[in-house]
């Protein structure tokens, strides 16, 4: 026990150091306790020693890397093959083979890790794989990825036609490994090539969407490819048969999973989410539904990598993935898995091979070969999508990065038998060689490349949509009951949410809330029919090419008081709780049902106060919306809001902005410091509303009080919707100010109070 003793007693001043005093330690402490397994043959010791090494070293070159412009991965990479036979086993070969044994066994507990691995990394990859993108610039982006896998996939399959025997595993099996030689020249990685657009300010550019589009479509190919020679390794012969099954299967399980298997994924992670109040459900069903695809693409005689890939995109695709859940599982993959797995295939590298003229020269040969193949690929595929020679010319910089895929896919061929070692060494040499000469050359290229007037119109207004409310909602709760102001305000939540393909969980609050009572079935299918009409009507309104995406109303039975029902629904994660019940608005304000509702949200907060014809005909009474609007932040929120209404509706709205003046000479004037912001006031809600084709009139009421200038316009102009942005005020009451206690008192239109 005196190791850890004097481990521990190590003065703070080392941990205050550096990364290398760190790096140091880390090594000491797994040192120590490989030796004390080696000793007392406690494989699990060493295996922990094994994790904590890969863990750090990967972690702090990743670190290195990403400082100098350099994707972490590679880092990661990197650490392997300095842990490994090339560099420590070089320069202290005892400690290298105390922390890394060859026995069996022990690699046995690695190789399970990096199986897993493998499978949370295309589950990643996956997540990150944009349909929508790729449809935005399908024409260019398919093009791009036929020509771009076709072209180096041919080069690398040639090149294992005319390799040695002495490089292959089997030499009656060249075709095998000619495949596989094909694959991994032919896919580029979808992770780096993301990673070095977005990091260059690209991700929303016209020839940013391209490059990362094109890459996830190789990536789709890639997989399914690896998938059938897999499957064909697996077989041990490659006949017309095993290739019939083979594309069969695949195919098969792609329709399955596309279609009612999507519908599938959905249900279990929204069952997840609602269902469960332990830690990270969502997490662990994630993770099971990774495993059964897995499974199930094991059984119809594909790799499980397809499985995990597709069960990725189903899961990214999932409207119940909320940015948090999302979050936690990247976290998990990139702070643990990756760092190992990457490691692990680092360490299988034995660059001191490429000492032997002979093979060092076949490395060079393979990356000047791969390099070409995909260079030539992108850049005709780039040429017949419709780009310029500039921007083809840097696309094919982009994908050139092979990274985190070559060396998966050189992983499992080399644990299957179809790589030879030194195989497996070249191509991961030729990995981190053209990965690592992607970013600099991709950013000289970008740079090059000139920004159209009309692109640069999109991205200022994708920059304002991005700060917005409206664009960044993901689930809305809705809490109404069944009267006529409840069913407007479900109204109102769906054509919101039909806007952005928004998804809506229904709370019914009747009088069984109350009192624990059983809710009717058929109200509640009313109040999903009303969201589900709206969002519809949202979908007819907007018209156009882009179709918005499809509403996904649920409703959440529940037998508690509305507080408590209010309060453990929102735990789940919303963006916006949206409240609609029949008594809102009493004599001082709001009626003390709306308190309780919202004093169980701290977030978001929409108030709905129907009035007159909107109470008589919730669904079909037609909007006039007046917005009054400040400048400040509330403000410009419920603006977004009124603006999404409007769209959906296919209604104009009117602003209204409360000016005040001052006195000079006995005289009321409006400085004009006070004129400049009321025009930048308008000026933005207008710019907001033309975004999104919105017809906006603007009107000025001077020297009045702010409530009575809103009435006065609603009066004058027939409005019967007013979109109010408010805050809360503290007390024990629902306060949001006296100006909007004025106007839900008196106003005869219609109100919605939008309160951060």
């Amino acid at each position: 026990m005196t190791r850890p003793t004097v481990l521990l007693s190590l003065p703070r001043a080392c941990l205050r150091a550096g990364p290398c005093a760190v790096a140091t330690l880390g090594l000491s402490a797994a040192t120590a306790c490989a030796a004390e397994g080696s000793q007392a043959g406690a494989s699990d010791v060493i295996f922990l020693a094994q994790l904590i090494t890969l863990m750090l070293v990967g972690r702090l070159l990743g670190e290195v890397m990403n400082r100098i412009g350099q994707p972490s991965v590679m880092g990661m990479l990197l650490g392997g093959i300095v842990l490994g036979p090339s560099v420590l086993g070089v320069v202290w070969p005892a400690l290298q083979h105390a922390i890394f044994p060859s026995a069996p066994e022990q690699k046995a507990m690695l190789d399970g890790v990096a199986q897993f691995g493998i499978l949370l990394l295309l589950l990643l990859t996956g997540m990150e794989t944009d349909l929508k993108l790729v449809r935005t610039v399908g024409k260019a982006a398919l093009s791009i990825s036929v020509a771009g896998v076709a072209v180096p996939f041919i080069c690398g399959f040639a090149l294992g036609q005319l390799m040695p025997q002495s490089l292959l595993p089997h030499p009656d099996q060249r075709l095998l490994t000619s495949l596989f030689l094909g694959t991994a020249l032919s896919i580029s990685s979808i992770k780096i090539v993301a990673a070095v657009v977005r990091e260059m300010g690209f991700t929303r550019r016209n020839l940013g969407q391209i490059i990362v589009a094109s890459a996830i479509c190789e990536d789709s190919i890639g997989w399914v490819i690896i998938a059938i020679i897999f499957g064909l390794a697996q077989a041990g012969t490659i006949d017309p048969m095993s290739v019939a099954k083979s594309v069969l299967g695949t195919a098969v399980f792609l329709i399955a999973s596309f279609t009612f298997g999507r519908r599938i994924v959905y249900f279990l992670i929204r069952w997840t989410n609602d269902n469960f109040e332990s830690d990270f459900p969502v997490i662990t069903m994630i993770l099971v539904i990774m495993g059964i695809m897995a499974l199930t693409t094991h059984f119809i005689g594909v790799h499980t990598v397809l499985g995990a890939f597709v069960a990725g995109v189903l899961v990214g695709e999932s409207p119940i993935l909320s940015k948090h859940i999302d979050e936690q599982l990247r976290g998990l993959i990139l702070a643990f898995f990756m760092p190992v797995f990457f490691g692990i295939a680092g360490l299988s590298a034995d660059l001191t091979v490429l000492k032997d003229a002979t093979l060092f020269l076949m490395t060079l040969g393979l990356i000047a070969i791969a390099s070409f193949g995909k260079f030539a690929g992108a850049f005709i595929g780039g040429e017949f999508g419709g780009l310029t020679r500039r921007e083809a010319f840097a696309l094919a910089c982009g994908m050139n990065a092979r990274g985190s895929t070559e060396v998966i896919v050189a992983t499992i061929g080399l644990s299957m038998g179809a790589l030879t070692q030194d195989l497996f060494t070249m191509i991961v040499t030729m990995a981190v060689a053209t990965t690592m000469a992607m970013p600099p050359m991709l950013r000289w290229a970008l740079g090059r490349v000139p920004l159209s007037k009309a692109e640069k119109q999109r991205l200022e207004r994708e920059e304002h949509e991005a700060r917005g409310f409206v664009s960044n909602l993901e689930r809305l709760l809705l809490a109404v009951d069944q009267s006529p102001n409840g069913k407007f305000a479900g109204r109102l939540a769906g054509l919101l949410a039909g806007t952005g393909g928004i998804a809506i969980t229904v709370l019914p609050l009747s009088d069984g809330d109350k009192t624990g009572g059983k809710q009717e079935k058929t109200k509640e299918d009313r109040v999903e029919e009303a969201v589900k009409a709206a969002a519809e009507d949202t979908t007819l309104a907007q018209g156009g090419d882009d179709e918005p995406a499809p509403v996904d109303v649920t409703i959440r039975k529940h037998h508690a008081p509305t507080g408590e029902a209010v309060a453990k629904e929102a735990k789940k994660g919303y963006d916006l709780l949206v409240v609609g019940v029949e008594n809102t608005r009493v004599k001082n304000g709001f009626h003390q049902d709306v308190s309780h509702i919202a004093s169980a949200l701290e977030g978001p907060l929409a108030i709905v106060a129907g009035s007159d014809d909107h109470l008589k005909h919730p669904q079909q009474s037609p909007l006039h919306i007046l917005v009054p609007v400040t400048g400040n932040e509330v403000s410009r929120r419920a603006a977004d809001v009124a603006i999404a209404i409007a769209r959906a509706s296919d209604r104009p709205i009117t602003a209204l902005y409360v000016a005040t003046t001052g006195t000079s000479n006995g005289r009321k004037r409006r400085g004009f410091r006070a004129r400049r912001r009321e025009q930048a006031i308008m000026r933005d809600v207008v710019e907001m509303a033309d975004r999104h084709d919105v017809t906006t009139r603007t009107a000025v009421h001077t020297d009045v009080a702010p409530h009575e200038a809103i009435l006065a316009e609603v009066k004058q102009r027939g409005h019967d919707l007013i979109v109010m942005g408010v805050s809360r005020r503290p007390g024990d009451k629902l306060f949001f100010g006296d100006t909007a206690a004025a106007v839900l008192e008196k106003s005869p239109a219609s109100i919605v109070f939008v309160a951060s």
